[in-house]
């Protein structure tokens, strides 16, 4: 039979990065095109343990149905949290629950944004937003990026010549993939310019609590005094990607708007999941877990930049980070990117994830490829850099 799939459905193509971890479910192959936290950063103990008393003492609490917005206390809490720790959240503001932070991009692109209507984003970005973005319709806009975030006189010229723009995305800390921070004075300046322009800020912080060196700087959000920040963040990489668990704090009207488009997907965010987070959060020494995962993340990042200096240096450079989960590595221009990442799987058996997957002109020239640092061990990264200097000087 011939299927007719929407215009929307059509449009989309299956993620690069997907199609790549399929082969790193193979025996052998070195996982550096992952995002997937470390091993040892799961508090398996702790989530058994909660879960086993929630299971016994309420199980039906978990089991049930319940409210699109979250768990109340688990709201309740985040909020406060969010206020104390990043100044994040004003009387105009509410926060929902999400199935992961990937679904505040779903949700935003789709309460925004009807067919071609425009989305301004770094460039480039996280693809799995950017595939959101697509799928509602709307055309991207690219911003290239700085070292220290976002091309300021692109951005102002995009924003000028936009014909209808929707909102700016951006994740200003440890940038996937690049894993640039936003300076603070770049914050300030972004913001002003979506208040001279009248345009949301969609901000992404997936990392923020993953700075494992440097001075903390505040979030956009923390200078939202208008109501144009629209605040995605996530327990993905702090408790667990598998529960599926993000949260949005944006004004109160695209708040219950989220909530309304949300009840049209799966009706709440895992209750069971929520009730983990609350009690993880509540009941253990959550500050203490933070610092024992940013412990790993400093040790691994470190080992692979070290290793990335004596394996891959001079001809593949990088900029160092100071948190996140990635290096955003740069071939010299005689090197085809394509090829080193195809040679890198098949002959190397180590899965490095290509640059032009994250751009917004997904056909456009790059001459970078990402490597993630949690997924693999010690040992993996060590024996995967000497593989990747193999690869580069086969090349050469």
């Amino acid at each position: 039979m011939q299927y007719t799939f929407s215009s929307r459905a059509d449009r989309l193509k299956p993620s690069a990065i997907r199609e790549i971890l399929k082969f790193t479910s193979k025996p052998g192959i070195i996982p550096f095109a992952a995002g997937n936290p470390a091993a040892e950063a799961f508090p398996t103990a702790e989530i058994a343990e909660i879960s086993s008393r929630l299971l016994h003492d309420s199980p039906i609490d978990a089991l049930q149905y319940s409210v699109t917005e979250g768990y109340e206390p688990l709201r309740v809490h985040l909020k406060t949290y969010l206020s104390k720790q990043h100044g994040i959240g004003r009387d105009f503001d509410e926060l929902i629950v999400t199935a992961g932070a990937q679904q505040v991009m779903s949700l935003v692109s789709t309460a925004f944004c009807d067919s071609g209507d425009e989305v301004l984003c770094e460039d480039p970005s996280f693809i799995g937003s950017l595939n959101a973005f697509r799928a509602s319709g709307a055309k991207l806009i690219g911003i290239p990026m700085r070292p220290d975030g976002l091309d300021l006189e692109a951005l102002e010229q995009a924003l000028r010549v936009a014909k209808r723009p929707r909102f700016l995305y951006t994740i200003p800390n440890f940038q996937n993939p690049t894993g640039i921070t936003m300076s603070r004075q770049k914050r300030e300046q972004v913001y002003a310019l979506a208040k001279k322009y009248g345009i949301l800020i969609l901000e992404d912080n997936p990392y923020g609590e993953i700075r494992f060196a440097g001075e903390d700087i505040p979030t956009i959000k923390s200078l939202d005094t208008e109501g144009l920040v629209i605040y995605a963040g996530s327990f993905s990489k702090v408790l667990s990607p598998g529960m599926r668990l993000g949260y949005c704090m944006a004004p109160a009207p695209i708040i219950q708007k989220l909530v309304a488009l949300k009840q049209t997907q799966d009706v709440h965010t895992n209750i069971w999941a929520q009730q983990v987070a609350f009690a993880f959060m509540t009941e253990y020494d959550y500050a203490a877990h933070l610092e024992r995962i940013r412990a790993i993340y400093r040790r691994k990042a470190t080992l692979c930049m070290e290793q990335c200096e004596k394996t891959l240096s001079p001809e593949i450079t990088f900029e160092p980070v100071e948190g996140g989960l990635f290096l955003w590595c740069r071939l010299p221009e005689y090197m085809d990117m394509n090829r080193f990442c195809t040679e890198a799987v098949r002959e190397e058996q180590v899965a490095v994830v290509p640059g032009n997957a994250f751009s917004v002109d997904e056909n456009a020239p790059s001459h970078c490829f990402r490597i993630n640092y949690s997924t693999p061990s010690d040992e993996q990264i060590v024996a995967g850099l000497e593989k990747l200097k193999r690869v580069k000087e086969k090349l050469q």
